[in-house]
C-alpha cells in the first residue's frame, strides 16, 4: 500500500466489516465541520471563485445559472486563463526566468489559450489536428512552460470526443514525457489534471502508485488530488480504498465537497449496493447539504449502469415536480451510460425528455462523436436525428446539410460501408441532407481512406449517380507521390469496373509520372485485363512531353500511323509551352505542319486554318516582351517555313498577331507574319467592306468626277500597307501626291522603315514637311528611322533624326525610353562600338532620355559580344565616372571569374570599392559567385564579419535567378545568408517559393517549408498564401491553416465580386484595388505615381486600401510615401485601425521602434485601437532591446 502517513492514520478502519466501515463512513461524513460555501468552489468552477474573490455580491439567480453551466465537462475546462493564477495563489510556481524567454513563453500562452478556447467556445470540443499542432508549435520553440503544460494536459481528456479513450491516454503520456524532457517542472496542479484526465478517459490505474510518483517527485498531494482519487477507487466499485483516503481527510480536516459524495454514489453502486449508494443523499441532507443536480444525475447514471429504467423515470419525474429540472447535457449524460451499459433500447425515453435548451446541439454533437468513437454509431444516429428543426431550416422545402459532422467522423473510424449506406438513405430520406453519398465519398478521398471511397462510388453508380474520372485523382496523387505502379493500375482497374474512362488530365497528371513509358503502362493494363483509353492516353503522352520540351518526342509521337485523332484543343497550352522551351525552328515547323495537314488533329467546323491561325496567336500571346525579341529571328525563320508549307491563317486572326507584334516592340515581324495570310482577304477593309480592286476603281471614279479623294485614297493605302504590299503603296503615293494626307504619309514611312527602305522612308519624311512643316511624327516612327538609318549605314542622318525629335518637342515616354535601348541593344549585338556610343551620347546630350544602367548597358553589351573583357571593363568604368552608374557590371565580373582574369577582378572590386563602398562591392562579388557556381568562395564572402543584409540587392539578385529560372543559385543564396546579420529569412524563403511556384515545383515547396520551421521561422501571411498556392496545385495537403486575405470583403466589396481584369477598368481607383488583389502591390503604387503626376486624387478609402497592401507586402517606405500623398491631397486624412496596426507591425519588422512607438501614439490620440497583434509585438521587440522606459510609456498610452 506504500509508506503514505495517510495509510498508517486510517489502516484501523481496513479492519472493520463491510456493515461497521459504512456506519463508521457515514459517522465521518455527517460530523465533518462544514467551512462556509465549502461546496460552490467545485461545483461552480473557478469562474465563480473568481467572482466571489471580488467586492461584488453574486446575484442568486446568476448563481443558479453558473451551478447548472458548470456541470458539464466541457464548461470546467473551458476557462483554461486560470492556470497561472491558480498556480500563483497556491505558490505552485515555477522559478522566474530570463526576461526574453519569459516573454516568448507568455506570446506562446497567449496564442495557445486563444486558439483552444477559440475551438471549445465554437465546439465545445478540440480536434486531435489542433491539439497536435498547438503540442508540436510550443515544442519547437524549445522553451515551454508550465502553463502550457497544464493547457496540453486538461485537453486530452472529454474535450477530445473524436478519439478514444486509450488513444487520449496515450497522448496525454507522450505530452507529459515530452514537455518534461524539455525541462518543464511539474507541480501539484499538473498531477491533479493528469489525474482528471485518467478519470474521464476511464483508464485504469493505481492510486497507490500514483501516490508513490507524486511522493519521489517531491510533490505534497492537496484536497483536489484527495478527491479525484476516492473517485478512481469509486469508479472500481472499491469503498475500502475510497473509506482510507476519507479518514485521512478528517484527520487533516479538508473539506468534504458534493463531489465526493457523488463519488461515493458510484462507489456503492458499482460495488453491488444500491441501497447505500441511494442512502448517501440522505447522509448529505444529514450533514447539511442538499444534493444537487450532480449527485442526481451521478445516481440516475447508477441506474443507467443497471438498464432500471423505471427507476430513472421515478427519479426525473420527483425531480420535476419539485421544480428540479436537469439540463439536457445532464440527460446526455444517462444517453451516454444507456448506450455502453447495453440499453440502448432505453435511449428514446430520456430523449424525450429534452428540453433543447441553448447549447442543445454543439452537445449533442458531442454526444453523438463519443458514441460514434466508442462504437455505438447507432445510438448516436437516433441522437442526430433528435436535433430540433429550424424554421429555417426548411424553407422552400430545402433541408439542411445535416449530419457532416457524424458521417465525418463515421469515416474516420473506418464503419462499414452498408452501415455509411444506411445512414446516408436515412438522411436523404428524413431532408437532412441534400447529399450524403457525394459528402461521405469526399471525406474518404479526403481522409485518404481508398477502399471505402472505391465501394462507395461503386454504390454511388448502382444508384445513377455520376462518378467522374476526377473522384479518382486523390487516390492516384497518393500512390504518385511514393511511385506505387500496382496501386495506380488497381484504381484504374477500378475506373474500368465503374466504366469510368480516364481522361487526359488523369492519364497526364496522376499516370504517366509512375511509369518509364506508355508502352509499359499499356503492357500492364493489358496483364491486368484493363483496356486502355487510347485517345485521352495518347493526348496525355503529347502534353507530357510537350510541357517537358521535347518537342522530338512529341514530332514522332504526332507522325506515328498508331496516334489516334485527337483535336488540338486538348494539347495545345502544353505545345506552346513545349514550343517556348525550345529554339528548334524546324520542329516548330514540322509539328505545326502536321497540326494543319493532318486531319486528327483538327476536328471543329472552323477548319485548321483558324485552329492553326489561333494556335500561332496563342503562341505569341504567351511570351512576354523580351522572349518574342530574344526569338524575333527564329520567329522570323518560323512564318517563312509555314509560308513554304502553304500554311494559310485567317485575315482576322493576322490582325490580332500584327497588333501583338506591335505591343511586343517587334513590329518587322509583321511583314514575315503576313506571308501566312490570303492578301485578298485581308484587303477587305473594316471601314467599308471593299477590297483592294474595288476601292481603286472607287478612287478613279471620284477623281473623274473632281469629288475629293482624300479619305479613299487614305483607306486604300491603309490597305496596302496591311498588306505590307509596299511597291504598289508608293506607286499610289506617286499617282495621287496631291491628294495625300498626313496619316497615310505616316503609315507609308512606318511600311518602308518595316522594308529597311531608308531612302524611302526619308523622301517621305520631307515630301510631308514640304507639305506641313508643322507636322510632328511620333516617336515610334522617329525610332522606326533611326534604326532604318542605322542598319543601312547611314549614321549621321539617324542622328539628325534624334536631333529633330528634340527641336519639335516629340513627347517622350517609357515606352520610348525602351525603344531607345533596343536600337542601342541591337547595334551593340552587331559589334559597332562607333555607332552604339554615339547614337548613345546623342539621345542623352540632347535629353531624349536620361542616363541609366539599362541605357548605358548596350556600351558594355558590344565588347562583351566580342569577349574584349578590359574593354568592357573600362565601359563600366567610364559610364560610372560620367553618369554614375555601373552597367552590367555582375555580367562583367561573371565572366572575369569564369575566364580566370584575377588582375581584372582585382582591378574592378578596387574601383567598386572606391565608388560604392567596400559593403556594396562584397555584394557584387557575392553574387558574381553564386552566379558561377563558386559557393566556396561565395561562402567566405558573405561571412566577412560586419556584413550586414542589404535588402535591395538581395532582392535584386533573387529576383535574377527568378527570371533566369536559376533554381541553383536561388538555394545557395538562401541557405548561405542564413547567418547574415539583420537577414529577413521569410522574405529570403518568399523569393524561393516564387521560384518553385514558377517551376510547379510541390517537392522543392515541401522542402522549403521544412527549412523554415527548423530555422524557427514564422512566415507572414502571403508566404503562407504562397506555400499553400504551391500545395494545392501538386495535389499537395496544406498543413497549416491559410489566412484569409488581409482586405475586408465586407469593406471592399468590388475585390470579391468583380471580375473585371484591371487593365480593362477606367476607373483609376478600381484598377488599384484589382491589382492589389492580384498581389500587384508595386503596379498599383506606379500607377498612383502617375495619377499624381496628372494631379489626379484618390478617395480616403483608396489610399488606405493601398497603404495596407503595401505594408503586407513589407514595402514600408512606399506605403509612407502613398500616405504623405495622401495626406496632402485629402484634408485630415488619416489612417484606419486596421492600416495603422499593419504599418505599426511593419516598423517594428524593421527595427524602427520609435517611430512604431510614434504610430502608436498617433493611433491612440485620435480615439483609435490597435489590434492585440500590434501591440503585442511592440513590446516584445522593446523587451528584447531591454527598453523598459518605451515599454513604460506604451503601457502608460494602453492604460488611458
Amino acid at each position: 500500500g506504500g509508506n503514505h502517513g495517510w495509510a498508517s492514520e486510517s489502516c484501523h478502519v481496513l479492519l472493520l466489516d463491510r456493515c461497521v466501515r459504512e456506519e463508521i463512513m457515514a459517522g465521518l461524513l455527517r460530523t465533518v465541520a462544514w467551512p462556509g460555501s465549502c461546496l460552490w468552489p467545485f461545483r461552480v468552477g473557478r469562474r465563480i471563485a473568481a467572482a466571489a474573490s471580488s467586492s461584488a455580491p453574486l446575484h442568486p439567480a446568476r448563481t443558479a445559472v453558473f451551478l447548472g453551466r458548470s456541470r458539464h465537462l466541457i464548461y470546467q475546462t473551458r476557462l483554461f486563463t486560470v492556470a497561472t493564477q491558480e498556480r500563483q495563489e497556491k505558490g505552485d510556481v515555477q522559478e522566474p526566468v530570463a526576461t526574453p524567454v519569459r516573454i516568448n513563453q507568455a506570446r506562446y500562452f497567449d496564442w495557445a489559450l486563444n486558439k483552444l478556447d477559440n475551438s471549445v467556445r465554437k465546439t465545445g470540443r478540440i480536434t486531435r489536428t489542433l491539439l497536435l499542432k498547438i503540442f508540436h508549435d510550443v515544442c519547437r520553440t524549445g522553451y515551454p512552460s508550465g502553463n502550457h503544460a497544464l493547457l496540453l494536459l486538461r485537453s486530452c481528456g472529454s474535450l477530445l470526443p473524436e478519439l478514444s479513450p486509450p488513444d487520449r491516454t496515450e497522448l496525454v503520456h507522450t505530452i507529459w514525457a515530452k514537455l518534461k524532457k524539455l525541462g518543464v517542472v511539474y507541480d501539484v496542479s499538473h498531477y491533479n489534471a493528469l489525474l482528471k484526465v485518467y478519470l474521464q478517459n476511464e483508464h485504469t490505474f493505481s492510486p497507490t502508485e500514483f501516490l508513490t510518483k507524486m511522493e519521489e517527485a517531491n510533490i505534497q498531494p492537496n484536497r483536489v488530488t484527495y478527491q479525484r482519487l476516492i473517485a478512481a477507487y469509486c469508479n472500481k466499485g472499491d469503498i475500502d480504498g475510497a473509506s482510507q483516503i476519507l479518514g485521512f481527510m478528517k484527520s487533516k480536516e479538508l473539506p468534504i465537497t458534493e463531489s465526493v459524495f457523488s463519488t461515493l454514489v458510484t462507489g456503492h453502486a458499482r460495488s453491488g449496493d444500491m441501497d447505500n449508494a441511494e442512502n448517501i443523499l440522505s447522509v448529505m441532507r444529514d450533514a447539511g447539504i442538499e444534493p444537487g443536480p450532480d449527485t442526481y444525475v451521478t445516481l440516475l447514471n447508477a441506474y443507467a449502469e443497471r438498464g432500471d429504467i423505471n427507476k430513472i423515470e421515478e427519479i426525473l419525474e420527483k425531480n420535476e415536480k419539485a421544480n428540479n429540472y436537469l439540463l439536457d447535457r445532464d440527460l446526455m449524460d444517462i444517453i451516454f451510460t444507456l448506450a455502453k451499459a447495453g440499453y440502448p433500447q432505453f435511449v428514446q425515453n430520456i430523449l424525450e425528455k429534452m428540453r433543447y435548451d441553448r447549447g442543445y446541439i454543439p452537445d449533442a454533437m458531442n454526444l453523438s462523436l463519443s458514441l460514434v468513437t466508442q462504437g455505438f454509431e447507432d445510438t448516436a444516429f437516433q441522437v442526430l436525428k433528435s436535433f430540433p428543426t429550424l424554421s429555417s431550416d426548411t424553407q422552400n422545402g430545402n433541408g439542411i446539410e445535416r449530419g457532416n459532422f457524424f458521417l465525418r467522423h463515421c469515416v474516420n473510424m473506418e464503419k462499414p460501408v452498408a452501415k455509411l449506406k444506411q445512414f446516408c438513405d436515412e438522411l436523404k430520406g428524413a431532408n437532412f441532407h441534400s447529399a450524403p453519398l457525394q459528402f461521405t465519398l469526399r471525406t474518404a478521398l479526403e481522409l485518404k481512406k481508398e477502399v471505402l471511397a472505391i465501394d462507395l462510388m461503386k454504390i454511388m453508380k448502382k444508384e445513377g449517380l455520376p462518378v467522374r474520372p476526377h473522384y479518382f485523382w486523390p487516390l492516384l496523387a497518393e500512390y504518385q507521390k511514393v511511385k506505387n505502379v500496382q496501386g495506380t493500375v488497381e484504381i484504374l482497374k477500378a475506373m474500368h469496373e465503374m466504366q469510368v474512362e480516364p481522361d487526359v488530365e488523369t492519364y497526364e497528371d496522376y499516370v504517366l509520372a509512375n511509369f518509364d513509358d506508355v508502352g509499359s503502362l499499356s503492357n500492364l493494363l493489358k496483364e491486368q485485363g484493363c483496356p486502355i483509353q487510347t485517345k485521352a492516353l495518347s493526348a496525355s503522352e503529347v502534353r507530357h512531353e510537350a510541357s517537358h520540351g521535347r518537342l522530338d518526342k512529341v514530332l514522332a509521337l504526332m507522325s506515328s500511323a498508331d496516334m489516334p485523332s485527337v483535336d488540338l484543343i486538348q494539347f495545345r497550352g502544353s505545345l506552346i509551352q513545349g514550343f517556348r522551351r525550345s529554339n528548334d525552328v524546324d520542329l516548330w515547323s514540322k509539328i505545326t505542319e502536321l497540326l494543319y495537314k493532318d486531319g486528327r488533329y483538327c476536328q471543329t467546323p472552323s477548319g485548321p486554318t483558324e485552329a492553326v491561325g489561333y494556335f500561332l496567336y496563342s503562341l505569341i500571346e504567351s511570351m512576354s516582351d523580351s522572349e518574342v525579341q530574344a526569338k524575333e529571328e527564329q520567329l522570323r525563320q518560323y512564318f517563312h517555313q509555314l509560308k513554304k508549307m502553304n500554311i494559310v491563317i485567317p485575315p482576322n486572326i493576322f490582325r490580332g498577331i500584327c497588333n501583338l507584334l506591335d505591343s511586343h516592340h517587334v513590329p518587322e515581324l509583321i511583314k514575315d507574319a503576313i506571308l501566312l495570310t490570303d492578301r485578298e482577304k485581308l484587303s477587305q477593309t473594316k471601314f467599308t467592306g471593299l477590297s483592294v480592286s474595288e476601292l481603286e476603281e472607287k478612287l478613279i471614279e471620284l477623281k473623274a468626277e473632281n469629288q475629293p479623294v482624300g479619305n479613299i485614297l487614305k483607306q486604300l493605302i491603309l490597305v496596302l500597307c496591311s498588306e505590307e504590299n509596299m511597291q504598289k503603296a508608293l506607286e499610289l503615293k506617286a499617282r495621287y501626291e496631291p491628294d495625300m494626307v498626313v496619316g497615310g504619309y505616316a503609315t507609308l514611312i512606318n511600311l518602308c522603315c518595316r522594308h529597311d527602305n531608308a531612302e524611302e522612308a526619308m523622301n517621305l519624311k520631307e515630301e510631308l514637311y514640304r507639305k506641313d512643316s508643322s507636322v510632328v511624327l511620333d516617336a515610334a516612327k522617329y525610332i522606326a528611322l533611326v534604326k532604318v538609318l542605322v542598319k543601312c549605314g547611314r549614321l549621321d542622318d539617324a542622328i539628325n533624326i534624334l536631333k529633330e525629335m528634340k527641336e519639335k518637342d516629340v513627347p517622350i515616354k517609357d515606352t520610348t525610353v525602351t525603344s531607345f535601348f533596343r536600337l542601342l541593344n541591337g547595334v551593340a549585338f552587331q559589334g559597332d562600338v562607333e555607332t552604339v556610343n554615339r547614337l548613345h551620347e546623342s539621345i542623352v546630350t540632347l535629353g531624349l532620355a536620361k542616363p541609366s544602367p539599362n541605357l548605358g548597358s548596350p556600351l558594355v553589351t558590344v565588347h562583351l559580344e566580342k569577349g574584349d573583357l578590359p574593354a568592357s571593363l573600362e565601359s563600366v568604368f567610364d559610364y560610372c565616372k560620367k553618369y554614375d552608374y555601373l552597367p552590367r557590371l555582375h555580367d562583367v565580373l561573371c565572366r572575369l571569374i569564369e575566364k580566370g582574369e584575377t588582375e581584372l577582378l582585382q582591378k574592378a572590386m578596387d574601383f567598386v570599392s572606391q565608388e560604392r563602398g567596400e559593403m556594396m562591392m562584397l555584394y557584387d562579388l557575392f553574387f558574381a559567385f553564386l552566379n558561377t557556381g563558386k559557393y566556396k568562395e561565395a561562402k567566405k564572402i558573405i561571412e566577412t564579419p560586419g556584413l550586414r543584409a542589404r535588402p535591395s540587392r538581395l532582392q535584386w539578385f533573387a529576383d535574377k535567378c527568378i527570371t533566369n529560372n536559376n533554381v541553383e543559385a536561388m538555394e545557395r543564396l538562401v541557405e548561405l545568408t542564413q547567418k547574415l546579420f539583420e537577414c529577413d529569412r521569410d522574405e529570403m524563403y518568399y523569393y524561393q517559393l516564387k521560384l518553385c511556384k514558377q517551376n510547379n515545383d510541390g517537392q522543392g515547396a515541401d522542402a522549403i517549408w521544412t527549412k523554415m520551421q527548423e530555422e524557427n521561422v514564422i512566415p507572414r501571411e502571403r508566404t503562407l498564401r504562397l506555400l499553400a498556392d504551391i500545395f494545392k496545385m501538386n495535389n499537395q495537403e496544406v498543413p497549416f491553416d491559410v489566412p484569409k486575405v488581409w482586405y475586408d470583403e465586407d469593406v471592399y466589396p468590388t475585390l470579391s465580386s468583380s471580375l473585371q481584369p484591371p487593365e480593362l477598368s477606367s476607373d483609376p481607383q478600381e484598377k488599384i484595388f484589382m491589382l492589389c488583389k492580384q498581389d500587384k502591390t508595386e503596379e498599383a503604387y506606379n500607377i498612383l505615381l502617375e495619377l499624381q503626376k496628372k494631379d489626379i486624387v484618390l478617395d480616403p478609402v483608396g489610399y488606405s486600401f493601398l497603404i495596407r497592401a503595401l505594408l503586407s507586402e513589407g514595402f514600408l517606405e512606399k506605403a509612407l510615401k502613398v500616405k504623405n500623398i495622401a495626406e496632402t491631397h485629402i484634408k485630415g486624412f488619416e489612417l484606419n485601425d486596421a492600416a495603422s496596426s499593419l504599418l505599426i507591425i511593419t516598423q517594428v519588422r524593421r527595427d524602427y521602434l520609435k517611430d512604431a512607438v510614434s504610430s502608436l501614439r498617433t493611433l491612440l490620440e485620435r480615439g483609435g485601437v490597435p489590434s492585440r497583434l500590434a501591440v503585442t509585438r511592440l513590446v516584445q521587440a522593446l523587451a528584447q532591446k531591454g527598453d523598459l522606459e518605451s515599454i513604460a510609456a506604451v503601457e502608460k498610452m494602453m492604460g488611458r
